[in-house]
């Protein structure tokens, strides 16, 4: 197999000489450039080592002798580096050279592309004038390195990383190695690819991937309801012209909640012994008040 056919892959290749700014390598019949910028050691005229190959910004075949994770029909977690609205996101695969995810293999929706820092499954493409790119695994790839949820697994909290994202839903897979599906009416906002996100699984279906809801569970949800209100009436000296029979729409303007939330709430801060209600008003206890019970 030539050089140019080993693109995005390794190759063992001989020092055939060495010069200041690198080492030549050879097949027997091709040389190539092994920068010192991209060798981890120094060698000598007659060393066989492995190396990866890729070109340059200049179209030229070069070496690396840091072999990356990510190559041609190997895929890898990789993270995004860099973000260009006009040509895609910029990946680390561990050498010099940084791998273009490019535009077109990404969501149209640029609110989704990843940010630096999030992490993408990727593979090297190479593509007719010998330029590597990187190409993202599609649900086909999923299926195959995915592990099976059972029934145990249901209401499981679970971390992992968006591989596609749409408007009906995104498609996760975890830190367990589920694949799994979060339906838009189960995320707060739409997230984005490759970045990590936290949720529960409460649907293990019968080829063993999950869905996942991202929403906080209603206990959490509920604490947070309950802070907003007694932080609120913290904010008015302890009384507030609102109560559990105040008409949905005040609520609705002046918390952002709906009023079964609301009332939740009130019930779990009277159930602490935080409140109490009169006449169309809730009132902060005192401490006192409290402590004299």
């Amino acid at each position: 197999m030539s050089l140019t056919e080993n693109l995005g892959r390794t190759a063992l290749l001989k020092v055939a000489r060495t010069s200041e700014f690198g080492f030549f390598l050879t097949d027997g019949e091709e040389d190539v450039l092994l920068h010192k910028n991209e060798a981890k050691q120094s060698y000598e005229e007659g060393d066989e080592l492995e190396v990866f190959l890729y070109t340059d910004s200049q179209g030229r075949i070069a070496a690396a002798d840091k072999i990356p994770a990510i190559q041609v029909e190997r895929y890898e977690w990789v993270p995004v580096t860099d973000v260009n609205p006009g040509l895609g996101v910029f990946l680390d695969i561990g050498i010099q050279k940084e791998l273009l995810l490019g535009e077109e293999d990404l969501p149209a929706h640029k609110g989704v592309w990843p940010k630096q820092g999030d992490l993408v499954y990727a593979t090297i493409r190479v593509n007719r004038n010998n330029r590597l790119y990187a190409r993202l695994a599609t649900d086909k790839v999923f299926e195959e390195i995915a592990v099976k949820a059972g029934n145990e697994d249901f209401n499981k909290n679970i971390q992992g990383h968006i591989y596609r994202t749409a408007k009906v839903g995104s498609w996760i897979y975890t830190a367990d190695g589920f694949k799994g599906f979060i339906h838009e009416s189960q995320r707060g906002r739409e997230p984005r690819l490759g970045e990590r996100v936290e949720g529960r699984i409460i649907d293990v279906k019968a080829d063993g991937t999950v869905n996942v809801s991202l929403l906080k569970r209603k206990h959490d949800v509920m604490d947070q309801d309950a802070e907003t209100v007694l932080a609120y009436l913290v904010s008015r000296n302890g009384a507030m012209p609102y109560w559990d029979k105040s008409l949905p729409d005040e609520i609705t303007e002046r918390f952002q909640m709906s009023k079964a939330a609301f009332k939740r709430a009130l019930g779990k801060l009277i159930k602490e012994d935080m409140i109490y209600q009169e006449e169309g008003w809730t009132y902060l206890k005192k401490d006192e008040d409290r402590q004299s019970k």
